[in-house]
């Protein structure tokens, strides 16, 4: 395998908002690539515990509509905030995709729920190196709204089963973002003994 591939991808994925993104359709070929990419995560007990509800087209201003209002009735006369309910709304129409994230638990419950999470943690982020590889930008949001219940239920999950998040894609209509980390060296600790 050619490692310098592999290398690059993931050291160029970074967030793009979508604000940050063009009005640019992306080919359903390609998401459904990504998903595929996402099928393959590390899951306990092969569980695969991901699911994805692909929010395109006119869809994505009932996804607008349901994130708005359930960020409202969530929030506090305190906590509420006008732009942030403008910007559930906007987001979703911003992004000429967004995918539900969720997570199927098991009904045994052998595996446990942290295992599970981290799996699907793990999908998103085959997702997102996917769409890196495509030039496509993505931003995996886990606001109020988008983990609530009534998210879940607004997806048809079942009760033991947690909504995630959402995670937009598009193209971005910006310069490619510039990443930054600091040295591994400071955040490893080899045991030989």
């Amino acid at each position: 395998m050619d490692t310098s591939a592999i290398n690059q991808v993931i050291r160029s994925r970074r967030t793009v908002k979508p604000k940050n993104f063009t009005s640019q359709d992306v080919d359903q070929a390609i998401i459904r690539t990504m998903l595929e990419n996402a099928n393959w995560a590390p899951t306990h007990g092969m569980t695969e515990p991901w699911r994805f509800s692909i929010f395109r087209g006119a869809a994505r201003q009932r996804l607008a509509e349901f994130l708005a209002e359930t960020y409202k009735s969530l929030s506090t006369p305190e906590s509420f905030k006008p732009k942030k309910y403008d910007g559930m709304r906007q987001n979703a129409m911003l992004a000429p995709v967004v995918i539900a994230i969720g997570m199927k638990r098991q009904e045994s419950e052998k595996i446990s729920e942290l295992d599970e999470l981290l799996a699907v943690a793990c999908a998103v982020e085959n997702l997102h190196l996917t769409a890196t590889a495509f030039g496509l930008g993505g931003f995996w949001s886990t606001n109020i709204a988008a983990t609530s219940d009534a998210m879940g239920e607004f997806l048809g999950l079942k009760p033991k089963d947690r909504a995630l998040g959402l995670f937009y894609v598009g193209y971005p209509a910006c310069e490619w973002p510039v990443g930054d980390r600091t040295p591994i060296d400071g955040k490893v600790q080899w045991i030989d003994r």
